[in-house]
């Protein structure tokens, strides 16, 4: 019959057994944090982010028409709301009306010029009659041939003749700065009321509310036959081709991050199985709670540290995006190897083009039928 192992005996090797297998693991896991993990910082508290365009009126109207719905795909110039046009149309032909008639009494204005400058011919005209007449007649007195009071007369003649052609002089003076230096087309009444042409056009051309920039419509809050005010949100679009990711790492893991790190990525809607490519492309100025409406006030006597977030963007791969589309607001999985610290931690350089370029209304058609109007009324030569 077999002797039997002590129970002290078993029990000391299983103790033995188990403090190598943890001093094997510990070891391994010592070895694996030395030649990779102290290589990489990850987090889960990240979470898509991207522009949200809001679509909002510059005038104010009643919504006569929508041209799109949440979920819909738009382009960029697309009409999405349309607002009664009355009103513009009105406004717009009434401007210009007024750019016509502006037009014409400039017109007046530079033919006056010639009209006043022969009528102070003419008193200049009749003031040298005046002052002939009166000295031929001042010479008779002493003869009896001419009584004083005709002298008089003539004498109150001439300065009645004077002081016509100094108004005449005036009068000239007043038209010729009104109307020198510049052309009908540019002056001033002129330009006024072409500015308020092209500001009566842009309200008309405001009346069909377009998207600025291709993406998804999102939070339609707008209903047909609405009232609107000019800022009012009708609706977002959201350019999903633009998606960026906002990494909330712990400052602790922030030592050795720096722009252009290489970053893996998951998404919880996707799963493990497909993963995204990215870059560091900055870190935030603050953290959330320094930005916050009531920031944070640690000077108490209860103060208790805790350890701050700080957002890090993390630029991702357009082709990737393509072909596994991201929506706002998901959360990610984000893994940054921060082997390579020869980058900056914060930008060096302002950027160079704008961030985002939305279409804009232009006047090209605005300044045409200013043009047009400008010609119709001004006649030859001018």
């Amino acid at each position: 019959m077999a002797a039997r192992i002590p129970v002290k005996g078993r029990r000391r090797g299983v103790l033995v057994f188990l403090f190598l297998v943890f001093l094997a693991a510990g070891a391994g896991w010592a070895v694996w944090w030395q030649m990779v993990g102290r290589w990489y910082e990850s987090t889960d508290n990240a979470y898509v982010a991207g522009h949200i365009v809001q679509v909002t009126p510059q005038i104010a109207g009643t919504v006569v028409a929508i041209g799109a719905d949440d979920t819909d795909r738009v382009r960029a110039g697309q009409v999405l709301v349309r607002l009664d046009p009355a009103d513009a149309e009105v406004a717009l032909g009434q401007a210009e009306a007024q750019l016509a008639q502006a037009v014409r009494e400039v017109r007046t204005l530079y033919t006056r010029n010639a009209s006043l400058e022969a009528s102070r011919v003419q008193r200049a005209s009749e003031l040298a009659k005046a002052e002939e007449d009166l000295a031929r007649r001042t010479p008779l007195v002493a003869t009896g041939a001419v009584s004083k009071e005709d002298v008089e007369h003539a004498r109150n003649a001439v300065d009645a003749a004077r002081a016509a052609l100094a108004a005449a002089r005036e009068d000239l003076v007043t038209n010729r700065v009104r109307t020198e230096g510049t052309a009908v087309a540019r002056h001033p009444g002129v330009a006024a009321a072409a500015a308020r042409v092209r500001d009566a056009f842009l309200a008309l051309q405001r009346t069909e509310i377009a998207a600025p920039v291709a993406g998804y419509i999102a939070r339609r809050t707008v209903q047909a036959g609405q009232r609107v005010a000019p800022g009012a949100l009708l609706m977002a679009v959201v350019p999903l081709e633009g998606v960026w990711v906002d990494a909330n790492f712990k400052e602790v893991q922030l030592r050795d991050m720096r722009i252009g790190q290489p970053v893996k990525l998951t998404a919880d809607l996707y799963g493990n199985r497909t993963e995204y490519s990215g870059k560091v492309a900055g870190l935030a100025a603050g953290t959330g709670g320094a930005f916050a409406l009531l920031p944070p006030q640690n000077a108490t006597g209860n103060w208790i540290k805790v350890v701050q977030r700080l957002p890090v963007r993390i630029a991702l791969d357009p082709g990737q995006l393509a072909s596994h589309p991201l929506l706002v607001g998901l959360s990610m999985h984000a893994e940054v190897s921060i082997r390579d610290t020869g980058g900056a931690q914060l930008a060096a350089a302002t950027r160079p083009s704008p961030v985002w370029t939305a279409n804009a209304k232009p006047l090209e058609e605005a300044d045409a039928r200013v043009k047009a109007i400008i010609a119709a009324n001004l006649g030859a030569g001018r």
